[in-house]
């Protein structure tokens, strides 16, 4: 709203950047645009503000599906007067000279254009959709249909100089009790894709811990196999070793038994050349004693003994011992 202030009988208007304001004199046109400054008499002056700034529009109203249900819409449209020379010649803008307020409401006027015509739209869309369409891709339906609608140029808005900005399509929303029903039914569903979840999780569960218990029977039965192949060649291994064992005693028997009967043959052939030997020296020595004289072979005799007698000490030698022999002797003689 304008700063207007009193002085001496005239008015002064300070205006705002997203203002426009029109003033006309007589008739005609003193002044007009946006941030202006200027006096002007209250009784010859006619002065029109119009805001120039985005404004917000929340738009709340009911709308009936294509299957005869209820639903709430919630939007908000964002729209600005483009053209403020022309919406001062189609809607009331005019402000009281003395205090700067507006003789009507003219943005209630565009408010409900546009409510009008955002009801008329989605009216449209939702009448021609069922119900759980609508809660699904209505939001989207709604708000490219208003777009297009308020878009075209031979509309309202056009012709009083506004244009909408953006429009967004907060929810549409069902009655309670039909949105209940709904959760309900989308609740059933979920809870049944959890059961039907929870029996595939356990069925997977379980087969694969059938295949797990496959898995653990076969690796026995595998074990089981390499033991019974590593008992055989234990088997194998130590029947050949005693085969071998067996073998080489055998081996070796022989050739002790050989080696002893090389070495008894050896002995034999050893005592008998031996033998032979003192067979042939004794009966050399026999032929040298047979043409000996018999005192002589005494006296061999003899002297064989004392070499094989014991030490002797002491040798008492008596007449009676002594009587034989020379007795001998002198016989030999």
């Amino acid at each position: 709203m304008a700063d207007i202030k009193h002085r001496f009988g005239y008015r002064h208007l300070r205006g705002v950047p997203t203002a426009y304001v029109r003033h006309l004199r007589g008739g005609k046109l003193a002044h007009e645009g946006t941030g202006l400054s200027f006096w002007y008499r209250p009784l010859t002056a006619v002065v029109s503000e119009v805001p120039v700034d985005d404004r917000e529009l929340p738009l709340l109203f009911h709308a009936r599906t294509a299957d005869f249900q209820d639903v709430t819409v919630q939007l908000a449209l964002t729209f600005r007067v483009v053209d403020p020379a022309l919406a001062t010649q189609r809607i009331d803008f005019s402000v009281d000279p003395d205090t700067g307020r507006w003789r009507g409401d003219p943005l209630a006027q565009i408010s409900g254009l546009l409510t009008e015509n955002a009801q008329q739209y989605a009216l449209d869309v939702l009448a021609r959709t069922p119900l759980v369409e609508a809660l699904v891709d209505g939001v989207t339906a709604v708000r490219d249909r208003i777009r297009a609608g308020v878009a075209e140029e031979n509309t309202r808005l056009a012709q009083i100089g506004c244009a909408v900005l953006d429009v967004r399509v907060v929810a549409i929303r069902a009655e309670p009790e039909v949105e209940k029903a709904l959760q309900t039914t989308a609740r059933e569903k979920v809870r049944q894709e959890a059961d039907r979840a929870t029996y595939e999780r356990r069925a997977l569960a379980v087969e694969r811990e059938r295949a797990i218990g496959e898995n653990e029977l076969q690796n026995q039965i595998a074990l089981a196999q390499r033991e019974e192949q590593l008992l055989t060649q234990r088997g194998a291994n130590a029947r050949r070793q005693a085969e071998e064992a067996a073998a080489a005693n055998r081996i070796e028997t022989e050739a002790e038994a050989s080696r002893e009967e090389r070495l008894a043959h050896v002995r034999a052939e050893s005592t008998r050349a031996l033998g032979e030997a003192e067979a042939a020296g004794e009966a050399a020595r026999l032929a040298a004693y047979r043409d000996l004289p018999e005192h002589v072979l005494y006296g061999l005799a003899a002297k064989e003994l004392a070499g094989n007698l014991p030490k002797i000490d002491h040798l008492v030698l008596t007449p009676d011992l002594l009587a034989p022999l020379l007795a001998k002797l002198g016989m030999g003689e």
